[in-house]
């Protein structure tokens, strides 16, 4: 027998070997056919698995969360399914389920299209409306390679070949077809339902590799229902629209080349939009008591071995050959810390330095594979807004605290409100003991919880070093970002041999706060052109206003209003081209100037302005110096408007 406990709390007893499915129909024919799945002690198994042992039993319908992943993963089946009846002779390969979908990639002569996919979700929606149930089979080793050699399937003898000798071979049946898979699936086919959607094709090596075949990668979405559906696709359709890669051309903003993979070519008003980000994290950090430092580009590689960056991090590292003239492998970093450490080292410091604040917009490269890279999301070189606070043990929450609440206000400062936390503990990967993980986590609790903010475990995903809080943010869209962080660091000082003397003339070793706030410049400045849709506020905005001229009658007065926003402290350009009005209000718009001046004869001779701003239809006549004074106003950043405000 064995014992099963329900979420309520009631424990009955069933015989060994009974399946979920039984156990649902014993307790209501409704509740078998609600159900889709079931979890035992937390993991979604098959309604049809057999259970052996005591546990607690949960019942999944479509509607439960943690459903939808089998949505996707069965609706990948039912994809391929299609392909097939479709295109006999198609090879399968693998589909999994991943964020906010799923692919499956196929090898086949003639590439799919997205010509392909009306042709391909009608069959998917015939396969969900027969309702075949999903049967687990297992097979022996030779039995699967012979089955599918036989089909031609040549893909799938490498993936068996590839699984663990002690290792079942799971097959999946649905009606008359059937593929290698893991599992777990829902009852049937029917259970997929029709919210779902095929999006996009592309190419894909077998096995990520170059010198395999190419394949077709079909990827697709599904929902439990169709306003679900239809609510991702309309934020698909919005970020489409706000896709920094494409506003970044249209504002002049930057570009990317295959001559240098992952790195911005930042153009003038680009390096502008950074700079001032960079010189809003400037000010608010010097507020806090930080000191700016920087740190060099190359360090020996041996420092990175000490710091074990090297025996954990080394495949995302950058490192140098062997010169004849220097025998030394260098490394360029990959983040800011082990330079900080060495700065803190330079010179005695005592417990009464504590807490040392540094920081750094550092330049840090880190080698992502070329598949992954997108635009300014995801880079190999970028700055972070990165510092570290050293500090006593007893420190630890109360400086935690502070930095949680200075990330905070600064999130509110660029429009971001909904911003959730997330504590990350220790990963399996890591240095140093269990004992000093227990004191940074505990420490590193006790601040998230004085903090008074709602969180959540991300069980496992802390830095090799430390746990850690990890912010992120909702933007306009309803999409969500991972920007700041807090790590707990009681490793790494010590590896590199930083102390400070305590009251008691005695050496210790510091506890490391690791701190972003943007996280990396490059990737927050993608993420807030799609927040704003590239309409950033006027302090922000690379060009807050332009002066353009209906006739050329205006052209001496336009250069003078120039001019006076100049001294005004606006960065402001001057429009006098021979081209319509309508053409240049065009142009500006695209380019997402936040304020257009428009001058003609009238306004030379009234020295007044007709003032159009992003977005709306109306115009505002005003005089020069009004119209100056107010958008100079606006385009105070507003940690300085606080600061003007408190004196």
């Amino acid at each position: 027998m064995v014992a099963l406990t329900f979420p309520d709390g009631a424990r009955r007893e069933y015989p060994t070997g009974i399946t979920g499915l039984d156990i649902a129909k014993g307790i209501s024919p409704s509740l078998a056919k609600r159900t889709v799945a079931m979890a035992l002690d937390g993991a979604v198994v098959d309604l049809a698995e057999k259970i052996d042992r005591d546990s607690k039993i949960e019942f999944l319908t479509r509607e439960d969360p943690r459903a939808l992943e089998l949505i996707r993963h069965d609706c990948a089946h039912v994809l391929a399914e299609a392909v097939q009846t479709l295109w006999p002779g198609t090879q399968v390969t693998i589909g999994p389920v991943i964020e906010n979908g799923f692919y499956y990639d196929f090898f086949r002569n003639q590439p799919f299209t997205p010509e392909d996919f009306a042709a391909i979700e009608k069959k998917m929606r015939e396969i969900v409306a027969r309702d075949k149930p999903f049967n687990k089979e297992v097979w022996t080793r030779e039995e699967t390679k012979k089955v599918f050699r036989d089909k031609g399937e040549l893909f799938k003898i490498e993936l068996v070949d590839a699984i663990p000798e002690d290792q079942k071979i799971n097959i999946y049946k649905q009606g008359d077809w059937f593929d290698l898979c893991r599992g777990p699936h829902m009852t049937s086919t029917g259970k997929v339902g029709n919210a779902f959607k095929l999006m996009k094709v592309a190419g894909a090596y077998w096995r990520g590799d170059a010198k395999n075949p190419m394949l077709t990668r079909i990827y697709g979405t599904a929902f439990a229902k169709q306003e679900e559906l239809d609510a991702y696709l309309k934020q698909i359709e919005e970020a489409e629209k706000r896709d920094p890669r494409r506003l970044g051309r249209e504002m002049d903003l930057f570009h990317f080349q295959e001559e240098a993979p992952g790195s911005v070519f930042w153009h003038a008003k680009g390096w502008t939009l950074f700079q001032g980000l960079e010189n809003y994290i400037r000010r608010r950090q010097i507020d806090a008591g930080y000191s700016e430092v920087n740190s060099p580009q190359l360090m020996d590689r041996e420092l990175w071995v000490t710091t074990g960056h090297i025996p954990t991090y080394s495949e995302m590292m950058f490192l140098t050959q062997k010169r004849e003239e220097d025998e030394r492998v260098y490394a360029i970093k990959p983040m800011n810390c082990p330079g900080h450490v060495q700065i803190f080292k330079n010179g005695l410091k005592s417990y009464r330095d504590l807490p040392l604040k540094i920081a750094e917009f550092g330049k840090v490269h880190r080698f992502e594979p070329s598949g992954a890279l997108h635009g300014l999301m995801r880079v190999r070189a970028f700055t972070q807004d990165d510092a570290h606070v050293f500090i006593t043990e007893s420190q630890i929450a109360e400086e935690a605290l502070k930095i949680n609440d200075l990330i905070l206000t600064i999130y509110r400062d660029f429009g971001f409100d909904d911003v959730t936390i997330k504590f990350s503990d220790r990963p399996e990967k890591r240095i140093g003991e269990d004992i000093v993980w227990d004191k940074s986590e505990a420490a590193l609790m006790a601040a998230l919880k004085a903090s008074g903010r709602p969180w959540t475990l991300n069980k496992g995903e802390g830095a090799f070093y430390g746990p850690k809080l990890e912010y992120v943010l909702r933007d306009a869209i309803g999409r969500d970002w991972q920007c700041g962080t807090v790590q707990v660091d009681l490793n790494l000082p010590g590896r590199l041999g930083a102390f400070y003397i305590d009251e008691h003339s005695n050496k210790v070793t510091p506890v490391m706060l690791h701190r972003a706030m943007f996280g990396s410049l490059e990737r927050f400045t993608g993420i807030l052109i799609e927040h704003y849709a590239g309409h950033f506020p006027l302090w922000l905005s690379p060009v807050q206003a332009v002066v353009a001229t209906i006739t050329s009658d205006a052209d001496d007065y336009a250069r003078e209003a120039v001019a006076a926003a100049q001294r005004a402290g606006l960065r402001v350009e001057l429009d006098i081209r021979n081209e319509k009005i309508n053409y240049k209000v065009r142009e500006h718009s695209l380019a997402k100037v936040p304020a257009l001046l428009v001058v003609g004869k009238k306004e030379a001779a009234d020295r007044t302005v007709s003032i159009r701003r992003l977005g709306q239809e109306q115009q505002q006549q005003s005089p020069l110096d009004a119209a100056l004074k107010m958008l100079s106003e606006e385009a105070v950043p507003p940690d300085i408007k606080r600061m003007r405000q408190a004196v």
